[in-house]
């Protein structure tokens, strides 16, 4: 299948996702041999935008409908399962944080596709849908491949118009830290064109790479903790961890506006 809905209502989906989260791990740290915990705190994963059309959602209880639209990593590749891919597990994390809430989030994801292959698929696997929060993973594929065109930058600024049009907000997810992508040269300076065109846009982004790079840099993992044995994609551990600090990063920008609202009040009384 292409793309995967997951809409979750129900306390009764709490035991499977455990069951999830718990099954598959790797084990193993640099000179370590326990599973290690998720590294993804606030500091490195917080938005610098709120997410406004989210934060409508949530509070006047409506259905908060999210689409995952992607290549590889966002369909799942390198899971043990597609319920271990990153959207579901996404899922869980929100439902988690917003419960009786009813979330959809539908999997978009599409193996091996660069920008312009996701913009041609952009009318019928994100819009019409009427997400209320695209998130777009991109950048790995053309890393990879030696492929940075110069027409990348206009891309994605095209893509997050169509998006705006909408009303919808808009997450950027860029390449994940892994031995086949930190062996090319582009592959920092894909990550500091998404930064900066986040930044140009007024929207946020999720540094994927940076989270990823702490694992290894700073939390001394070894790389088959977090990447699966072909060296590029994401396994069971990581599409956890990458889900709870998105997860954290959306709730608590969902939740700004409401707290900056009631900070105010508190104030004026």
């Amino acid at each position: 299948m292409r793309s995967i809905g997951f809409v979750y209502r129900s306390r009764s989906f709490f035991a499977l996702a455990a069951f999830i989260a718990v099954a598959a791990l790797p084990v193993g740290a640099r000179g370590e041999s326990t599973t290690p915990s998720c590294d993804a705190p606030l500091s490195i994963v917080r938005f610098t935008n709120p997410l406004t059309r989210v934060a409508e959602q949530l509070a006047n209880n409506n259905p908060l409908i999210i689409v995952a639209i992607g290549s590889s990593s966002t369909a799942g590749v390198g899971a043990s399962s597609p319920a271990a891919s990153y959207p579901s597990r996404l899922a869980f994390e929100l439902m988690h944080r917003f419960p009786n809430r009813p979330i959809t989030i539908l999997n978009r994801g599409i193996g091996g596709e660069e920008v312009d292959d996701m913009l041609k698929r952009f009318d019928t696997d994100v819009l019409a849908a009427k997400p209320d929060l695209v998130l777009w993973q991109l950048g790995t594929n053309s890393v990879i491949r030696d492929d940075v065109s110069n027409n990348y930058n206009a891309a994605i600024h095209q893509g997050i118009a169509k998006i705006r049009a909408i009303g919808a907000d808009v997450i950027l997810i860029d390449p994940q830290f892994t031995p086949k992508v930190i062996a090319k040269l582009e592959a920092a300076r894909m990550v500091e064109l998404i930064a900066t065109v986040a930044k140009l846009e007024n929207i946020n982004r999720f540094p994927r790479f940076d989270m990823m790079r702490r694992w290894y840099d700073v939390d001394r993992m070894a790389f088959k903790t977090f990447v699966s044995p072909d060296g590029l994609h994401m396994n069971d551990w990581s599409y956890g961890c990458l889900a709870r600090g998105l997860g954290l990063a959306i709730a608590e920008a969902a939740q700004r506006p409401t707290l900056s609202a009631k900070a105010a009040g508190h104030t004026v009384h």
